[in-house]
Formats: structure tokens, C-alpha cells, sequence
């Protein structure tokens, strides 16, 4: 497959969707995104139920006719996710590293991919992409992503909505420590609502449709700082 050099190319047609056309109409005039983002792990974990979840995201996505924007991997979580959006017919963008190129994606690709400088490109470009953020189980890599988003919201920078699929409570000790930060007050309690979780896709993206972003005054004068001192306006990378 011929990669993207941070320019688009087009890829070749998805197969088609095996959902019938009503209920495809009916996904569509359901949902309130086009793209969501996927942070997930280049491995397949220990449970067969991660990779249960990842392809059921991936069809949870199709039904609602949303599109994938991912880390651009054809390994693991990453690449079962991406491959259950392709065979359903929707559209995959990939973002992935040069350098990690040789770690993330072996045989063949599915849809679009990206090649881009670095992490810091890899992050801006996806959030940038989509209209939502979901995190499947994962690693460092889908932690420091989720973490940033989450982050970016708290801060004002966008207000796009963020959901933990807590698959078998595997986000669990996370979101207990996130209570604690609450308890002892290193994070508000508006900040606290900005992670919506569930344990199972259909739930999840449910809860994000009806996401309303809740945000103060100092939160939006601190993103209005941070694009100063960044000189990157907001129109450019987030929406």
C-alpha cells in the first residue's frame, strides 16, 4: 500500500457495508459525529474479551455510519478495530510515525494512512480529525493520548466529548484514582464529568451523544492564554 506523506492519497474503495440501507439512514440521522478517534493498544491483550469489544466498537461505528481516525497500527487492538470499520464499508484514516512504522503495521493496511513526523503530529492531527475521542484498553500510548484530550477539554481547548470503554473494569483503578484527585482536590468536579465511561460500545457512544460540555470562565481565558504563548489559533487544529 502507498503510504501518505502527510498528504492525502486516495485509497481504494472499503467493501460494502452489511447493514441494510434503512438502517444506515437511520444511523445517520442518529449521530451528531462524523469521525471518532480510537486510542487503543498495538497489542491484543491477555482477555479474548478486548478483542471482543474492539471489533464491536468498530461495528457499533458502522451502524452509525462514523467514520475511524486511529493510530494507524494493523496490529492488535488497533488493527482489529480498524479492520471491523473497513469491512463494514466506513472510512479509516490511520495517523502513525514514520518510526514506528516497522513496529505498528505489518501486511496490509486498511484505508488511509498517514505518515507523519512524530507523536506530537501523530496527536494534533487525529484530534484535529474528530469529533469525539474513545479509549479501548491500552498501554502508555493510549494513556498519554486519553490523558491529553482529557486535558485539552479541561483547559478549554476543545469540548469534544471523551468516553472510556471500560471493558471487565479494566479502567476501574483509573477511574478511582481520578475520584481521589476529585476527594482531594486536585480535580474539579465539572473537570471530573468530562470522562464519560461504559462497559460495553453501544452504551458508550450513546452517553457521548448526549455529552453537554460544561466549561467556566477561567478554563476559557486559559485556553485563550495558551493559544498566545502557542501562537497555534484554535481554528487550525481543533473545531
Amino acid at each position: 500500500m502507498e503510504y501518505q506523506e502527510e498528504a492525502a492519497v486516495a485509497p481504494p474503495p472499503p467493501p460494502q457495508p452489511t447493514t441494510s440501507p434503512s438502517s444506515s439512514v437511520a444511523a445517520a440521522a442518529s449521530s451528531r459525529f462524523k469521525r471518532i478517534c480510537v486510542f487503543c493498544g498495538s497489542s491484543s491483550g491477555n482477555k479474548p474479551s478486548y478483542q471482543i469489544a474492539a471489533t464491536q466498537l468498530g461495528h457499533e461505528l458502522v451502524e452509525r455510519n462514523i467514520d475511524l481516525v486511529y493510530g494507524g497500527g494493523s496490529v492488535g487492538l488497533m488493527g482489529l478495530v480498524s479492520q471491523a470499520v473497513y469491512n463494514g464499508g466506513g472510512h479509516v484514516l490511520g495517523v502513525v510515525p514514520r518510526t514506528l512504522m516497522p513496529k505498528e503495521i505489518r501486511g496490509e493496511t486498511v484505508g488511509e494512512v498517514r505518515a507523519v513526523s512524530g507523536m506530537h503530529q501523530r496527536k494534533a492531527e487525529m484530534t484535529r480529525r474528530a469529533d469525539a475521542f474513545v479509549a479501548l484498553p491500552g498501554g502508555y500510548g493510549t494513556l498519554e493520548g486519553l490523558l491529553e484530550v482529557i486535558t485539552w477539554a479541561q483547559l478549554g481547548i476543545h469540548d469534544k466529548p471523551v468516553g472510556l470503554l471500560n471493558v471487565d473494569g479494566y479502567y476501574n483503578s483509573l477511574l478511582s484514582f481520578i475520584d481521589k484527585a476529585v476527594d482531594e482536590g486536585f480535580i474539579t468536579p465539572a473537570a471530573r464529568r468530562i470522562i464519560v465511561s461504559a462497559q460495553s460500545a453501544r452504551e458508550l457512544l450513546s452517553k457521548l451523544e448526549d455529552y453537554v460540555p460544561m466549561h467556566d470562565e477561567s478554563e476559557l481565558v486559559l485556553s485563550w492564554g495558551m493559544e498566545q504563548i502557542c501562537h497555534s489559533p484554535k481554528s487550525e487544529i481543533f473545531r
